[in-house]
């Protein structure tokens, strides 16, 4: 083990990670395969520490891994010197599983041998800027660099990063010359635009929908959400919404709906089963379920599961898990594979309407806003009609054909696809279907058939809504209403499921449910409470505008239910032990404490107290120091809820001069002056592992290429986690479930992780408490 543990140090991991890595089997067997075998290759130069990154990283990711010795060579070789060029190595193997790899295809893919010279990055930066001149003129220093960043980068493909930031600096600088008073003054934002974090402080409460702000009075999110707070349309009264468009069915449809619903609100969250829900979900959830349940409606949980690639068992049941979790519960569990069939009769219908037609653009040609009209557009109706019968019979190879809509979305987007071919069985109708519908064609249809009377969807779906109605109207069936509300966001995280996946991929968390994430699984975890979450997106509000919010806001409100819920228990995190020497050798007493100090009617429990107790090593100091109200040779110290006063005769330290013991006096807090300070302490307490947790990166936004131009990966926070493994606990915790929340007094809120066994308690810190312990 030892020996293992030198070998991942001696690639540039740090202890605490070396240890980790050594605690899966799998990854610390792959890991020493791959470094031994680049040792190999290497010959006397030796692993440094940036092929021990990427060997690191290979060994994370690499599921075959017959592939190992191949690609630890190409790094030992420094054929692959950057994280991109393992990145497309992997890429590559991953989509060519057949011996021998093609070597020629192979390097191409992965840019090995590429050079980039200064005078290409030089040129690259030159084009982008003359494509921006007269904007960055015009804002000088308050414009977006990152733009810059990426477009150049676009174009440059294998360039080091660094290397092409201070090409764009230097450029800039050479355009705008040195920063004035004005560049350096902050961009005033528009007067509309409020801080979440002045609006939470505040007690009112902006609720807005659509643009129309109504203030509210630190309202509560069900107080928000009923009608009268929200411009929304009533049910069967669609046709009062802007921008809905009216055809001669329309009426007689909303009477239709209106007899089938009786009137009633009926909204829906449709996830996609392609990862776990974040924080962002967590306001979503509580929109559509809190407006239905506000206003006596319901509330279908619809699974968007079009997309057999990416869906797995663990989010369908996970997804539900999580919106039950938070306190609501579906109507229904739907999904919209349950209307495939209908989905692909309505298809059939739209092509013989004369909107929509089968086409063989590649998929390439597609990306982008200013893809080329399609050859295949004006195709006749009987000839579309066939060949997508065709597809659906699995005819064609995945990317021959699709099936576009003949319509143009509000960002400009051309005639979207509205089916593809997949040859992936399907989580639940396995292989009965090749072709998928996409988003753009089966959500507005989904909400059509469950009679859906508000489709409520973040602000960045708002460039299809004309969509949504054009589809709905061109089948000629019930057309919903879309409305839109502002995301929730959070600084110093991500919330993209391919990040997250990135971030398990490479070791950074152990799964999606790391309690330094913000999915919903582990705040879970990590011991946040439901009611706190749902209270977060009360405070944050109903509004249209995109919000980014600081997490100590939504820490806050877990602090204001754990202060009611938690009950108080007593924990030493770095235990210094105290022997009262004035007690008898089998003494022992107990000692009650209350559950909650501030209503000791919540009730109580009871601790030992005994000759040894355990206190915090940062609760004594032997030197005296100005504003220290704790223990020390000089000064007693108060035992919280035992009635005793304490004071030093002996510190007892070890062959390095580290005190390890105390030895202390001990009289009745009733008799004793009285002390400056009271601390916590244990005694025959239970041994427990804390795991204290930072934010995962160190800049307040990791994805921004301004802020962190190397990318999320090269901002984790090394310090993000720190294990404790010989804290100390009272025996109030024995029994506790897991997710059983406390109260450790002086030190924060904890919360029992999974991981604990029958012989140790795993503790994760949820938050901790307002107060400086060190002032208490």
């Amino acid at each position: 083990m030892a020996d293992t543990l030198g070998l991942f140090t001696s690639i540039g991991l740090s202890e605490q990670k070396a240890k980790e890595t050594l605690k899966n089997e799998a990854l610390s067997g792959s890991l020493k395969e791959a470094i031994n075998q680049a040792q190999r290759a290497c010959g006397s130069s030796g692993v440094d520490k940036a092929m021990g990154t990427l060997l690191y990283n290979l060994a994370s990711r690499l599921k075959d891994t017959k592939r190992l010795t191949f690609l630890c060579d190409c790094i030992a070789q420094c054929k692959i010197c950057s994280e991109l060029q393992l990145t497309a190595a992997l890429e590559f193997v991953k989509s060519h599983p057949q011996d021998p790899i093609n070597q020629k295809e192979f390097e191409e893919a992965c840019g090995i041998g590429v050079v980039i010279t200064p005078e290409q990055i030089e040129e690259a930066v030159e084009k982008v800027i003359k494509k921006h001149k007269e904007q960055l003129l015009k804002e000088r220093y308050h414009f977006n660099m990152g733009l810059l960043m990426g477009e150049a980068r676009s174009a440059l493909k294998w360039a080091d990063g660094k290397v092409i930031k201070n090409e764009v600096d230097m450029q800039v600088l050479h355009l705008l010359g040195p920063k004035t008073e004005a560049d350096l003054e902050k961009k005033s934002k528009p007067p509309k635009a409020k801080a979440a974090e002045n609006e939470t402080k505040t007690k009112k409460a902006d609720v807005a929908v659509n643009g129309e702000v109504t203030p509210g009075e630190g309202k509560s999110l069900m107080e928000q959400l009923r009608g009268a707070a929200l411009k929304f349309h009533k049910p069967g009264e669609n046709y009062k919404t802007e921008g809905y468009v009216v055809t001669p069915n329309t009426m007689n449809l909303l009477k239709k709906h209106l007899e089938f619903t009786g009137g009633q609100i009926r909204t829906r969250f449709p996830p996609e089963p392609n990862g776990i829900l974040h924080i962002g979900h967590a306001k979503a959830i509580n929109f559509n379920f809190g407006y239905a349940k506000a206003n006596n409606g319901i509330c279908f949980l619809r699974y968007d599961d079009t997309n057999p690639e990416k869906e797995e068992e663990k989010y369908f049941t996970g997804i539900r898990d999580m919106v039950e979790w938070l306190g609501y519960k579906p109507y229904a569990v739907t999904h919209a594979s349950d209307n495939f069939q209908e989905l692909y009769d309505l298809a059939m219908d739209l092509v013989r309407r004369g909107h929509a037609y089968v086409c063989h653009q590649k998929g390439e040609e597609l990306k982008g806003h200013n893809a080329p009209p399609s050859p295949w557009r004006d195709r006749p109706i009987e000839e579309s009609l066939v060949l997508f019968e065709r597809m659906k019979k699995g005819l064609f190879s995945e990317g021959e054909a699709t099936l576009r809509m003949k319509m143009v979305m509000e960002d400009g987007k051309m005639d979207p696809v509205a089916y593809r071919i997949k040859y992936t069985p399907h989580h639940r109708t396995g292989d009965e279907w090749c072709i998928y519908p996409t988003y753009d064609y089966t959500h507005c249809l989904c909400d059509s058939i469950e009679n859906i009377t508000h489709s409520l969807c973040t602000k960045e779906f708002q460039a299809r809504r004309s969509s949504y109605f054009w589809l709905c109207n061109a089948l000629d069936v019930y057309c919903p209403v879309q409305w839109e509300y502002g995301r929730l966001n959070l600084t110093y995280t991500v919330v993209s499921k391919r990040k997250i996946i990135k971030l398990v991929e490479t070791g950074v968390v152990r799964d999606w449910d790391d309690p330094r994430l913000f999915t919903l699984t582990a705040l879970r975890r990590r011991g946040f409470p439901p009611e706190a979450i749902n209270n977060f997106c009360a405070r944050v509000g109903v509004t249209v505008s995109q919000t980014t919010t600081e997490p100590h806001l939504l820490e806050s409100c877990v602090r204001d239910v754990l202060n009611e819920s938690a009950p108080r228990a007593m924990a030493v995190l770095e235990p210094l032990k105290v022997t009262i020497t004035n007690l008898p050798e089998n003494s022992k007493s107990d000692v009650r404490v209350p559950d909650f100090p501030g209503n000791e009617a919540k009730g109580s429990h009871v601790v030992p107290f005994s000759r040894t107790i355990f206190i915090e090593q940062s609760d004594f100091r032997e030197v005296m120091e100005k504003g220290y109200k704790r223990l020390t040779p000089e000064q007693p110290v108060g035992l919280r809820h035992a009635g005793s006063v304490i004071s030093v005769q002996k510190v007892i330290e070890d062959a390095q001069g580290k005190v390890v013991e105390l030895e202390v006096s001990c009289c009745s807090s009733e008799t004793a002056e009285k002390p400056k300070a009271f601390i916590h302490w244990v005694s025959e307490p239970l041994l427990c592992e804390v795991r204290l947790y930072e934010r995962l990166f160190l800049h307040k936004h990791p994805e921004d290429p301004s802020e962190v131009p190397n990318g999320f990966l090269s901002d984790i926070n090394p310090n993000s986690m720190h294990t404790n493994t010989s804290a100390l606990v009272d025996i109030s915790v024995k029994g506790a479930k897991v997710f059983d929340k406390f109260q450790f007094e002086r030190v924060g809120y904890f919360s029992l992780d999974p991981d604990s066994t029958s012989d140790k308690l795993v503790f994760n810190r949820t938050v901790t408490l307002k107060e400086d312990p060190g002032k208490i």
